[in-house]
């Protein structure tokens, strides 16, 4: 039944699983796995390492559908979990494990000279450890929402993304068996979590959920030096530039790493690596283990591991895009696209302003045609508001720290109606006026802020909503920095994470900025104390620059295959 679901053929074969096999490691240790082997006529062997146990759901997502269909399936758990010895430390002896479970691998009397990796999320990044030194036997990968550079991600920003306190809870509780104790702890783990993520210094109150027993995240909290050596053992961008086989990328619009994701993609393609991505409706948890991501899996195994002639797939890029609720093909991400701008204006009184359509300039080489400019823009009759060199004020307070509203993080509610975002007094919004035709928006948005604040301590979120005809406001995507740099000309400017979304006619377009997102990334608690150690707070008060006096803007790439017209506002 499962197989039928993913899109699989019927079964081809029995198999038998041999379990708790001892691999060896270079330091004298034992990693445990479970081999499933394929009864007659095997196919290839694929490996998954990780560290979350070899058991249902994974073990049938991963390991039984495949070994059913021919392949041998090798699932080994990571040091220090699920009967391997040693102690976990979350990706630190990845590398070397990976080669020491490889040289194995490939020394068994029953491997038939080929093998892929596959698996998501943590066992993506278990792949990108063998890609540092892929062996001659390797043929294929297929990585689901994996990370390859982990420092960049929880830091990247500047701010410390607290999901992985969670993470860290669960990691440290999952051997706990017996279903009713691990349903209790999953209610009681939410509480306490919340409470330990409202204390301060996040090291005590990380240290009294954890119990001691997850010594790495203290280090992770207290260390946003991307260069600091404790980090490099996580940071596996020299992968990108080693692997030379055919890679299928899966990610998911509200994935967490589809920021790194896209990025494998980009840097792979510009190697000229057989590279193919697939981009779902998912969150992270719906990306890691669904029934599309099987089938792409499977599919993507048979041609390049068993051999099967033809193609995989249609297209090397198979994206879905929000709002149309369709599925696209196309040889390269991104589409096509040009960046149209909207200014930040004044409103009427209250705290929400207008977001003023202006000009589409052409994207650099894309040699696609530009929208036409729209009347409300500069020079048009709507182009200032009578706004001149105003300002959009607002105040961050760490002790009551603006909201996390959906968005991509570990838990599974991503898209949310955040309405009550835009309502809040530590925010500041902008809106369009509703669209007179479809805007497909493909790309990362970009936002350029004039911002002051009354202190150098501080953070900024900006989010991209839409808002549709009875007011509900859906996120789309968002950015974040702390302290973000500033440029010649007194302006910041902040990435969002990539979205491919069409806003609907009718509907409106939304742009959040605030002081925080919290507890998706740690409060700046406006003190300049050293992260994760820090128990002082201080608010900050905010200016954005509106008006032409200012260069504040939203940037939106959109694709010109829908908008070689130009897109209107009614």
């Amino acid at each position: 039944m499962a197989g039928r679901l993913c899109g699989l053929p019927p079964p081809r074969t029995d198999f038998e699983v041999r379990r708790n096999i001892r691999i060896p490691t270079r330091d004298g240790l034992f990693l445990a796995a479970d081999h499933y082997r394929p009864a007659s006529n095997p196919r290839g062997t694929v490996l998954i390492r990780g560290p979350y146990g070899r058991r249902f759901p994974l073990a049938l997502g991963l390991a039984r559908l495949f070994a059913a269909r021919g392949y041998h399936a090798v699932f080994v758990s990571s040091r220090g979990t699920h009967g391997s010895q040693g102690g976990f430390r979350p990706m630190e002896t990845e590398v070397a494990d990976g080669l020491d479970v490889t040289a194995w691998l490939i020394a068994e009397p029953w491997f038939e000279g080929r093998f892929a990796t596959i698996g998501p999320s943590y066992l993506g990044f278990t792949q990108w450890a063998v890609l540092t030194d892929p062996p001659g036997e390797l043929a294929a990968a297929v990585v689901t929402a994996g990370p390859h550079d982990f420092a960049d991600h929880a830091w990247g920003s500047g701010a410390f993304k607290l999901d992985f306190l969670g993470w860290s809870h669960g990691i440290v509780n999952q051997d706990r068996s017996g279903a009713l104790t691990r349903l209790r702890r999953v209610a009681t783990g939410r509480r306490a979590l919340n409470r330990a993520l409202g204390q301060l210094p996040l090291v005590d109150a990380a240290h009294g959920l954890l119990g001691g027993r997850a010594p790495w995240y203290r280090e992770w909290v207290t260390r946003p030096d991307l260069d600091d050596p404790f980090w490099e053992p996580m940071r596996l961008g020299r992968a990108l530039d080693e692997v030379g086989v055919p890679v299928l990328l899966i990610g998911g619009w509200q994935d967490l790493f589809l920021d790194q994701t896209l990025a494998q993609y980009a840097h792979l393609r510009r190697r000229g690596i057989e590279t193919a991505l697939t981009v779902g409706p998912w969150n992270h948890y719906q990306t890691s283990l669904s029934a599309p991501v099987i089938g792409e899996t499977f599919a993507w195994l048979e041609v390049h591991l068993a051999g099967r002639e033809g193609r995989s797939r249609e297209a090397a890029v198979r994206v879905h895009m929000g709002g149309a609720g369709e599925w696209t093909a196309m040889p390269a991400w991104p589409p096509e696209t040009v960046d149209w701008c909207w200014h930040l204006r004044s409103g009427r009184g209250g705290r929400s302003h207008r977001l003023v359509a202006g000009t589409a300039s052409e994207t650099p080489g894309s040699g696609a045609v530009a929208p036409a400019a729209d009347p409300t823009g500069p020079g048009g009759t709507g182009g200032t508001g009578g706004s001149g060199g105003s300002w959009a004020r607002f105040t961050y307070d760490p002790a009551r720290p603006t909201p996390t509203l959906g968005g991509p993080r570990l838990s599974r509610r991503c898209q949310v109606d955040d309405s009550a975002l835009a309502n809040r007094w530590d925010v500041v919004t902008f809106d369009s006026d509703p669209l007179g035709a479809h805007l497909d928006v493909a790309g990362a948005p970009r936002v350029t802020l004039t911002h002051r604040s009354d202190h150098p301590h501080f953070d900024l979120f900006v989010r991209l909503s839409e808002v549709d005809a009875r007011g509900r406001s859906r996120n789309l995507t968002e950015g974040y920095r702390r302290a973000p740099a500033v440029g010649a000309d007194g302006s910041t400017e902040l990435a969002m994470v990539p979205v491919f979304h069409r806003v609907r006619a009718g509907h409106r377009i939304r742009l959040l900025i605030a002081g925080g997102s919290f507890p998706r990334f740690d409060r700046n608690l406006g003190t300049g104390e050293p992260p994760g150690l820090g128990r002082g707070m201080r608010p900050v008060g905010h200016a954005v620059g509106l008006g032409p006096e200012h260069t504040s803007r939203l940037l939106l790439p959109v694709a010109t295959r829908a908008t070689a017209t130009g897109p209107t506002l009614s």
